[in-house]
């Protein structure tokens, strides 16, 4: 069985490689305002001091690049101290920049909204008092930058509120980044663990379905036995009867398929016997299925067509995907024996074998839960036999799909994947 795909869990590696793809953005950004501020509109700075303080955030981000290419773990202690060291930055930064004058203040809110979305939360509320912290300190004590309130007539409006409006953009985009990477991540997370119960379920299910039916072959011996004495006694006595002997023999061929039917399930229950799967061309092995199938479904029509292409199709096969096969076959010939179509097709990646039936169809209202659980389109049925054919051929890595047919009737597709000899 193939295992499941990992699970895209949203951990703290991840969450920090989003936050130095923030902290790349930000800083470089803020380095671009610097360099306006100063060229552009002169503002009064400690030149050396600002840009000491955007090199080291970035020697920062180089040295976070460099720790997630290590095989460490990042735990949650590890990711506050980042978005600390974050605070910390921009504290340096707001102090040589006029403190919370500079219409950049309340970017705070950035670190304090990843922290809130990604931490436990009492490490979110270390990073939000740090941040409540380092703003109410930089009210009394700062360097001032007199051009925050001038008005600007080239802008038409005051630099501090240009400010504020660019800050406001910039935080917008950067949440709105991170949360919407978080929420498909955990979304993603939600999906697989979904898959992974649904699979678990179902395998519980197979193992129910596989007990019962190891009973019920041991259960079956005697009867059969019985029936196979009485129809060699029931030959003997028709042999005038060319007709009722006609029956009997073809009474008989049904039990000897049904006694080497259970002698395959008991071998199949051996895990020794139950090795890697032949790959065989598609072709001989369809026409292999079909030809059993019509010694236990006499009573059907059925036309096989096989493409032609060329390569061959080869597949990965055993007894449990020729008993699913044999399955949908058996629900085509129950919804309708006369003209039973089989198709079979292939590409470079997959093998498709098309089963087409003229019967009534499937109601919309089970459509969806074909496969999945119990549920039987026959009054008669248990559903039994769809729920192990989709758990067979998932397992080889395929997919069975049933579809109305315009013309009316089912279509039943199913898809392998294309194995290599």
């Amino acid at each position: 069985m193939p295992t499941a795909p990992p699970l895209p869990l949203s951990t703290p590696s991840r969450n920090l490689v989003r936050l130095t793809i923030v902290r790349g953005i930000t800083w470089t950004g803020f380095l671009a305002a610097v360099i306006v501020g100063i060229e552009l509109l002169h503002f009064e700075l400690e030149v050396p001091a600002v840009i000491g303080v955007i090199v080291c955030m970035g020697l920062v981000n180089l040295f976070t690049w460099w720790r997630l290419g290590r095989q460490w773990a990042v735990n949650h202690v590890e990711y506050v101290l980042h978005l600390l060291a974050d605070i910390l930055g921009l504290t340096l930064l707001f102090y040589l920049t006029g403190g919370s004058n500079n219409p950049f203040i309340n970017y705070y809110l950035v670190p304090v909204t990843i922290a809130a979305a990604t931490l436990p939360w009492r490490y979110a509320w270390i990073v939000a008092s740090a941040a409540m912290a380092s703003y109410t300190l930089l009210m009394w004590d700062y360097q001032p930058v007199p051009q925050f309130a001038h008005y600007h007539e080239g802008f038409g409006v005051n630099l501090h509120v240009l400010g504020m409006w660019i800050n406001f953009g910039l935080s917008a985009g950067l949440v709105t980044f991170f949360i919407y990477k978080m929420a498909h991540a955990l979304r993603n997370r939600e999906r697989a663990l979904s898959q992974t119960r649904e699979s678990a379920l179902r395998n519980e299910q197979i193992v129910a379905v596989a007990t019962q039916a190891a009973g019920t072959a041991h259960e079956l011996g005697t009867p059969l036995s019985t029936m196979a004495v009485l129809l060699s006694e029931m030959r003997q006595d028709a042999r005038d009867n060319p007709e009722l002997l006609e029956d009997i023999e073809l009474l008989r061929r049904q039990v000897d398929v049904c006694k080497s039917r259970l002698r395959h399930l008991v071998e199949s229950a051996d895990r020794r016997r139950m090795a890697e799967p032949d790959v065989r061309d598609a072709r001989d092995w369809l026409q292999g299925v079909v030809q059993r199938w019509l010694v236990l479904r006499p009573d059907v029509s059925h036309r096989l067509e096989i493409a032609n292409q060329r390569g061959t199709p080869w597949l990965k096969v055993d007894t449990t995907l020729d008993q699913a096969i044999t399955n949908l076959l058996n629900n085509a010939a129950d919804a309708n024996p006369d003209d039973i179509s089989i198709g079979l097709d292939w590409n470079a990646e997959d093998v498709v074998i098309d089963i087409r039936d003229h019967g009534p169809g499937v109601t919309l209202d089970i459509a969806d839960q074909l496969g999945e659980t119990f549920v039987s389109t026959k009054s008669k049925g248990l559903g039994i036999g769809l729920f192990l054919t989709h758990a067979t051929i998932n397992r080889f890595g395929g997919g069975v799909s049933l579809y109305n047919h315009p013309d009316g009737g089912t279509l039943t597709e199913v898809i392998l994947p294309h194995s290599e000899p």
